[in-house]
């Protein structure tokens, strides 16, 4: 089971071995300078030699001497064995052995094909202690250990990131071949090492993009590839931790905009009037980083945003806060017009900041759902004709008394296409802007994008569709006017006399039928939208975001529900698709009537009755009992009850977990600085807030509770240090014995000599 090399030791290896073990550097010094026939890379019982063996108990000495031999073998799988240790000191002792002269060999694991003969690594059939696929620096990443990471990054070693998942290269074709178990093993600990706190401080000249860039794609290989989920969700988190540990650290806003805004000096200068284009803020949005997002620090700094040009403001009371709101509701298309001359100017930059653009969104679509609300006004009481109706026209048709547009549409069709421009809330011409500056791709994934684009959409296709039927019930006024007398003519040609008829005689595909529809869809969308505002309620703000998550659930819920649904509607049909006209109703005869008892059902709308047949079909009519009963059973009482618990589930998680939600929703496009060249400015940010955060790292760390192998090492040390202490003893004693035997030499010859003058 173990190394048979051991049984063929002599007794001097065994000897050298238990003196590198125990920390006996007399002896380990004396046998390297006496025994010339001594095999350094001999090995214990489980494969390791005494290059190992004093690694792994941390004598140091015992290290330098032994590394001063020539052939020495197993070096690199001692100086992994002293990064998983964290001995920096025997680590650096390593680092300076003429095999890492040229630091090639720190970039390449034992599984290399060029190291699999030259005893570098303890690469054999034998058990090793580490992985075939892990490098010096992958496994000091592993361990945390700052100190040599830095040390292995200073000799040029790098951690290489994985090719894609679904690369085809040879190289991953042959690995994948060879061994896919070994491959997803070597890619997850190369991710373990791109992502360790250690790693990304050092190596990083930019640590916040690249760890959210990281964190991202370890949730996307989390859901690729679904063996390994657990561990790639728990090293995105650990990413967004590391993010939100160096806001944690930041002490002045200069340090919070470097970290939310990437490059300070130039992202200044861009966006609207010099603000800060929060490109980090928005990345870290869109990977959903909430905890980042939620600290208090950047929140401190969105606050600042927020108000901007209006500080004061946030230090009012809610009255004042409520009248400036009504003044900027009042005054907006005197505001808007100042804003379109003159974006830049003192009252420009106030009505650009976040504030007063929520407040100028907010008040300008209020008014829109106002003026929808008053359209419909004119409906309460029924359709009325208009005073210019009743003069009693025999030459008008009667689609010009309703195809016309009102005052009321025409202020519509005006705020949704034109108004906008001036008050730049949105509508038409803010979602062009959007795509243009989003780009499509960026504004497709934003799901409040979709119900802006298709409410617009709709609206849009009602109002063309509503002045198609204008259009030609005014082509078919003008004929009438030029060419008849009355409309009660014999000789009016059918397409003229198609809009002489009233609503019931219309064609169903008659253009304003349609608007009409797509109108009503577009109204409910619009009133959607104050959805908006809502998260910006402490209140309804957690309710929103509950409904949001639910809609995964109910989509889970929704193929359940379908499959069962669909079952029954379709042995129900075949039950009783031969009774058509032998039921006390129509249900389940056809398709659409199984359909419709069945949803119906749902809701207690559909009665009992609908099972029984005329004849006296007991049999089937039981059936039907059963399988109704059932559905009922199934529908009513166990999944729609699933749906509501998994709601309220949703919602509470939702409540108690996250009080407080931020909501932004933003229109600039996020540009990513180049990391080849970063700003001094932003460079020193980063070097001062990276240097705490590792200095906190190792309080942290030699602030742990002792633990069994530090016990283990202090007991080395003492064994060390007996070892010193008897060779000084034993030292003192030979040179006691010295003097003595010197000085008993000296007596004789005084003696002798006292004898001869006698």
């Amino acid at each position: 089971m173990f190394n048979d090399r051991s049984t063929s030791l002599s007794l001097e290896e065994e000897r050298f071995l238990d003196a590198a073990e125990y920390g006996n550097i007399p002896v380990i010094r004396k046998m390297l300078e006496e025994c010339s026939s001594l095999n350094v890379n001999c090995v214990d019982y489980m494969g390791q030699n005494a290059l190992q063996l004093a690694v792994a108990n941390e004598h140091l000495e015992i290290t330098e001497l032994l590394l001063k031999k020539e052939n020495l073998s197993r070096v690199g799988d001692a100086l992994l064995l002293a990064i998983s240790k964290g001995y920096v000191r025997i680590v650096e002792a390593i680092l300076n052995h003429p095999a890492f002269a040229e630091g090639k060999r720190l970039a390449l694991s034992p599984s290399q094909s060029e190291l699999q003969h030259d005893d570098f690594y303890a690469y054999d059939e034998d058990g090793t202690r580490f992985s075939h696929d892990v490098t010096p620096i992958i496994l000091a990443a592993h361990c945390h250990e700052y100190e040599i990471v830095h040390t292995l990054l200073r000799k040029g070693a790098r951690i290489d990131r994985p090719h894609d998942y679904f690369c085809k290269c040879s190289e991953c074709n042959q690995k994948q071949k060879h061994d896919s178990f070994s491959h997803s093993r070597s890619r997850i600990n190369a991710y373990k090492g791109l992502a360790s706190p250690a790693y990304l401080s050092l190596s990083s000249e930019d640590p916040v993009m690249t760890a959210l860039e990281l964190s991202n794609e370890l949730a996307v290989l989390a859901n690729i590839e679904k063996e390994f989920k657990n561990d790639y969700k728990k090293l995105s988190m650990q990413c967004k931790d590391f993010v939100v540990g160096l806001l944690d650290l930041c002490r002045n806003t200069e340090e919070v905009e470097a970290i939310l805004n990437g490059d300070v000096e130039m992202n200044h200068s861009n966006g609207e009037c010099g603000r800060p284009s929060l490109s980090r803020l928005k990345l870290a949005i869109k990977y959903e980083v909430k905890k980042f997002v939620a600290h208090p620090n950047c929140q401190q700094q969105l606050l600042s945003i927020w108000y901007e040009n209006l500080s004061g403001l946030r230090q009012q009371t809610m009255a004042v806060k409520f009248l400036v709101v009504l003044a900027v509701a009042v005054g907006l298309p005197f505001l808007s017009m100042a804003y379109w001359i003159a974006p830049c100017s003192k009252l420009g930059r106030i009505m650009r900041g976040p504030f007063m653009k929520f407040v100028a969104h907010a008040a300008s679509f209020t008014i829109f759902l106002g003026l929808l609300v008053m359209n419909a006004a004119d409906r309460f009481d029924g359709t009325k004709l208009r005073p210019n109706e009743t003069t009693g026209n025999v030459k008008q048709l009667f689609r010009m008394k309703t195809s016309c547009f009102s005052w009321m549409e025409m202020l519509i069709i005006s705020w949704v296409i034109v108004f906008s421009v001036l008050s730049y809330t949105g509508m038409i011409w803010s979602e062009c802007k959007e795509i243009w500056s989003q780009g499509p791709k960026e504004y497709l994934f934003e799901l409040w994008n979709m119900l802006d684009f298709g409410m617009l959409a709709i609206f849009a296709a009602s109002f063309i569709a509503r002045f198609m039927a204008f259009w030609h019930a005014s082509r078919a006024q003008n004929f009438v006017d030029a060419n008849m007398k009355d409309l009660t003519s014999p000789t009016l040609e059918p397409n003229i006399k198609y809009y002489t008829l009233a609503r019931i005689n219309w064609d169903p595909s008659d253009p304003q039928i349609i608007s009409e529809g797509l109108y009503a869809i577009a109204v409910v969308l619009s009133f959607s939208r104050i959805a908006y505002i809502l998260p910006a309620n402490e209140s309804f703000g957690p309710l929103q975001i509950s409904l949001g998550r639910t809609v995964k659930d109910i989509f889970k819920f929704m193929v359940i529900f379908i499959m069962v649904f669909v079952a029954f509607m379709i042995g129900m049909f075949n039950l009783y698709s031969y009774y058509l006209g032998a039921k006390k109703n129509e249900a389940f005869t056809t398709v659409e009537e199984s359909f419709k008892t069945l949803f119906w059902a749902i809701f207690g709308l559909s009665e009992v009755k609908s099972v029984v047949i005329n004849y006296k079909h007991k049999f089937i009519e039981n059936i039907g009992y059963v399988l109704y009963g059932v559905y009922n059973v199934t529908m009513v009482i166990v999944l729609l009850n699933m749906l509501i618990a998994m709601i309220n589930s949703s919602f509470q998680e939702i409540e108690l977990g996250q009080r407080k939600q931020s909501s932004i929703r933003s229109s600039d496009e996020i540009h990513l600085n180049s990391l080849n060249n970063p700003p001094r400015q932003y460079q020193k940010i980063m070097k001062r807030l990276i240097k705490r955060y590792v200095l906190k790292a190792q309080i942290d760390k030699e602030s742990d509770e002792v633990n069994e192998g530090e016990l283990k090492e202090i007991k080395q040390d003492i064994s060390s240090l007996r070892y010193e202490l008897l060779e000084e003893k034993t030292q003192n004693s030979e040179d006691l014995a010295e003097l003595i035997r010197k000085l008993g030499e000296k007596l004789s010859i005084d003696s002798k000599e006292e004898e001869s003058r006698r």
